[in-house]
């Protein structure tokens, strides 16, 4: 009996290991306002203050999957490889909110109205700033 406990314990850890998966919302009220239309192009791009939020919300909600710092384990893309023009832009901004569904499958969820703009944009920051290795 002690043996199945243990081997139940430790399977509730590992299962709940990596936190919940559950996108989580991101207190965005020190960053300059962005207003109700989405923008097009990244406005927080060398923002000191929004890369630091960034970094933090995506060790909330996108680490799990894209990895630590963005360093992609292979689950996922490897987020500093977008390219960091309008176009990467663009792309990034479309798979944030809209998240990513292939054949039924939901590769990613949907950020948008969990996220805000300023959120995914502090993200988008904080990934261009990292190096390209």
């Amino acid at each position: 009996m002690r043996k199945i406990t243990l081997a139940l314990l430790a399977t509730t850890v590992l299962a709940f290991g990596h936190g919940s998966v559950t996108p989580q919302a991101i207190d965005t009220k020190n960053l300059k306002p962005l207003g109700a239309e989405w923008l097009e192009e990244n406005p927080y791009k060398g923002d000191e203050a929004a890369i630091k939020l960034g970094k933090y919300a995506y060790s909330e909600n996108c680490a799990r999957c894209h990895g630590l710092d963005a360093v992609s384990g292979g689950i996922a893309p490897d987020l500093r490889a977008l390219d960091d023009g309008i176009d990467g832009d663009e792309w990034y901004m479309e798979r944030a909110r809209g998240g990513a569904v292939r054949n039924g499958n939901v590769y990613m969820p949907p950020f948008e109205g969990v996220l805000n703009q300023e959120a995914m944009w502090a993200i988008r920051a904080y990934l261009v700033s990292l190096p390209k290795e």
